[in-house]
């Protein structure tokens, strides 16, 4: 069984960096996905794909994976970019 190690990007709706430290350990769906004739719902019997277990670092979600002998795929998360800019530059006129 393979699991996805990541950090999530922070929320729209988020302005701050609270909680953003974190880290989710997901598994990779395994079996199809089938569109239920009934209801025309999408689902799968596949528990699995629906446990998203949080972490407070990389290290111990890895750590996790390796001790239930899981493959993981471990990605990084992007470097922030901080643009500095002064107040002034809203009102200077750009030709």
């Amino acid at each position: 069984m393979t699991v996805r190690i990541y950090q999530p990007a922070k929320s729209t709706n988020q302005s701050g960096r609270a909680n953003s430290g974190r880290w989710l350990l997901e598994y990779e769906q395994d079996g199809r996905r089938e569109i239920d004739g009934l209801m025309g719902w999408t689902g799968s019997a596949d528990t699995q794909s629906q446990v998203r277990l949080k972490f407070p670092g990389r290290a111990e979600a890895v750590a996790f994976a390796e001790k239930r002998g899981l493959d993981y795929d471990l990605e990084e998360p992007q470097a922030r970019r901080v643009r500095p800019k002064s107040y002034t530059d809203n009102f200077t006129r750009k030709v």
